[in-house]
């Protein structure tokens, strides 16, 4: 991706990512289609299938990839080359675009959920929110005003979806509950939908509010690109007043203060990162570093946890940083948007 693995600086990091990513994100081949077909009609070009998202291998890694422009751009835009950025994003967030889309969204309700739910919810209020502002360009709006459908519809089969499920998938990959819900839950206020809030809300204090002793120990498996545990303590720590928070953890993981367990808080050496499946360890690198810091901060620089939580979020951030100097498109593909949020304040 870069010849500079080491780089900390998100400013610094911007134009390579930006440069990888606007690469990918027209990239129609290789591509794995997560649609069911249902006749030999539905045998089209991803760029017919999905003309907003066709690139970067799969439908949920070209939404993300969007928002890590878009994220990128409205931060940084000295950094990196911002026309090329601009025409990608305004030739795929078209109206016409994202129709086809939401289409596609409301008539196959299991396509892409979560995971791919949450991130186009992401790329939604990230344009609105940066539309929202003062002197905003007007390319942002039309991206916030065309994504709007899309992000109702997500909004709506989640409502739909969270009485039904029963119960959270815990599994690493993209199934797990827990992040899609963080993810939700923080874009809803952008997307202006306090029912979604609402609902993610009451779902996270039924499902994830009574845990206790999390088996943190037995992590990771194999192929994990998303801690379970610390998926959940961060969905919960967005939730739960702060001293609540620190209470709650206590109980979900009673080891922490003493360093323990230390498959949970000492980076995953990546055997093989040709292996797209055992290259989702990387991304575990970096969303650990995410959550780790981000509980840290939920705990408050008081709590003696904290120290715990970020020496080791600096040592999972520098180990999954190492990945970027990859040139395979299997880690290329997706790895970036997890470099951001790793980095990001």
């Amino acid at each position: 991706m870069t010849d500079v693995a080491d780089l900390a600086d998100l400013a610094e990091l911007a134009g390579p990512l930006a440069a990888t990513a606007v690469a990918n994100a027209t990239r129609e081949f290789p591509y794995a289609p997560g649609t069911v077909l249902r006749g030999p009609e539905d045998l089209v070009l991803p760029r017919v299938a999905h003309p907003a998202f066709h690139g970067c291998y799969d439908w949920h890694s070209a939404v993300h990839t969007h928002w890590l422009l878009v994220h990128l751009l409205r931060r940084y835009p000295s950094a990196l080359d911002a026309a090329a950025v601009r025409a990608v994003l305004t030739a795929h967030l078209s109206v016409q675009n994202l129709a086809t889309e939401t289409t596609t969204l409301r008539a196959s309700p299991g396509f892409e959920r979560p995971y791919g739910w949450a991130w186009l919810a992401a790329l939604a209020a990230e344009c609105r929110d940066w539309a929202d502002e003062a002197g905003s360009p007007a390319e942002v709006r039309d991206w916030a005003a065309a994504l709007a459908p899309a992000a109702d519809a997500v909004a709506d089969l989640t409502l739909d979806w969270l009485p039904r499920a029963g119960r959270p998938v815990r599994a690493g990959t993209h199934a797990n509950t827990a992040f899609a819900l963080g993810l939700l839950l923080d874009a809803a206020p952008g997307l202006g939908r306090v029912d979604l809030a609402e609902a993610v809300r009451a779902a996270t204090t039924a499902w994830f509010g009574p845990d206790r002793d999390a088996p943190l120990r037995w992590e990771p498996s194999g192929e994990d690109f998303l801690s379970p545990g610390l998926a959940e303590a961060d969905l919960v720590r967005r939730v739960l007043p702060a001293p609540e928070f620190g209470r709650w953890l206590d109980g979900f993981w009673p080891g922490l203060a003493a360093g323990g367990p230390r498959g949970v808080l000492e980076p995953v050496a990546v055997a093989d990162r040709a292996d797209g499946r055992l290259g989702h360890l990387d991304g575990l690198n970096l969303h650990r570093a995410a959550a780790l810091r981000a509980l840290a901060t939920a705990l408050g620089a008081d709590d003696p946890r904290g120290a715990v939580l970020r020496g080791s979020a600096a040592a999972h951030r520098a180990r999954g940083l190492e990945a970027l100097a990859g040139d395979g498109y299997l880690s290329t593909h997706w790895l970036g948007t997890f470099a951001v949020l790793a980095l990001r304040d």
